[in-house]
């Protein structure tokens, strides 16, 4: 008899996460995710009973704030496909399907190729990163999120010398999806190259050890911690290279709200809102905003000599 190990095991066979949910708790409360048990042989099984491949690493780029809770994050959300209110992509979204799933990457590349979902999250090592994440209404969460650097799916199709710009287009299936005309669907988001290729720049397949829900933009989402909210493409298909500016749903549906570039900046006040604070979810008060959302350490230098007032 052909007896699979975890790292055979496709995500899409795994047992769903409502039945194995009650067998982790108990494990929790025994207290076998304590430091001297958590090690290796767990990690692996509990990250392939989460339907991820393990093991998940800590990456050093978290930032050690308190976690929003789970509940919290996956059931207000943005993910206008699936409703306008927070609360309609939990609600919805699980009319999506997200097996089989391919996301297709060429243009301005030596190896175009289209990836398999199970494929493409084992291309690097998948990473915890803790990421505070501010969004464009004012509010803001600290996320556990599971994932690999976007450079390395980049790096596996060869960038040509002449690409300068990445697009992300998602999927839209006006079956499943809204068919209001809030936006010009599917959505579009683009990045610089090197915004794209730094290493905070993440490509999320889950959040909280799991399997990323449907709501918080399964399979695979992109995570730019000082651009969230502004630059969250969700359920993506398709990732291409060009040397041109691609155009962006928020900047063809609102451009004087909604520039390219779009960081975190509490002195640029969106035309509706101010940008000066901001409300962690679960807090009654305010709390000022951090410029780059508080990695102005790690990214400020890819804009050295930009106004970023006018390239908002």
């Amino acid at each position: 008899m052909l007896i699979k190990r975890p790292d055979d095991i496709l995500p899409s066979e795994i047992t769903p996460p409502e039945v194995y949910a009650d067998r982790r708790r108990f494990l929790q409360v025994a207290g076998l995710s304590a430091a001297g048990l958590a090690l290796s042989q767990p990690t692996r099984l509990l990250a392939a009973q989460s339907g991820l491949p393990g093991p998940i690493a800590k990456s050093p780029l978290s930032t050690a704030e308190e976690l929003t809770p789970r509940k919290d994050i996956t059931s207000y959300c943005n993910f206008y496909e699936f409703g306008t209110d927070k609360s309609d992509p939990a609600a919805n979204a699980g009319r999506m399907q997200t097996r089989p799933w391919t996301v297709k990457v060429d243009g301005l590349v030596g190896k175009p190729k289209t990836f398999d979902i199970d494929e493409l999250i084992k291309l690097a090592p998948l990473e915890e990163r803790i990421y505070r994440l501010r969004c464009v209404e004012a509010w803001s969460m600290v996320v556990p999120w599971v994932g690999f650097p976007l450079s390395a799916l980049l790096k596996q199709v060869d960038p040509l010398g002449s690409a300068k710009y990445v697009e992300f287009t998602t999927l839209y299936d006006p079956k499943v999806m809204s068919r209001l005309p809030v936006l010009n669907w599917p959505y579009k988001e683009g990045l610089r190259l090197d915004e794209a290729m730094h290493p905070l720049t993440l490509m999320a397949v889950g959040l909280y050890g799991d399997v990323l829900p449907n709501q918080n933009g399964a399979p695979l989402r992109l995570v730019v911690p000082w651009k969230y909210g502004f630059k969250s493409a969700k359920s993506i298909v398709h990732i291409r290279l060009t040397d041109k500016q691609p155009n962006t749903a928020w900047n063809d549906a609102a451009p004087s709200e909604y520039g390219f570039y779009s960081n975190v900046n509490p002195d640029v006040n969106h035309p509706r809102w101010s940008q000066a604070k901001e409300r962690r979810i679960g807090d009654f008060l305010k709390r000022p905003t951090l410029p780059f959302n508080g990695y102005a350490d790690q990214v400020a230098s890819l804009y050295t000599g930009m106004d970023l007032k006018k390239n908002f």
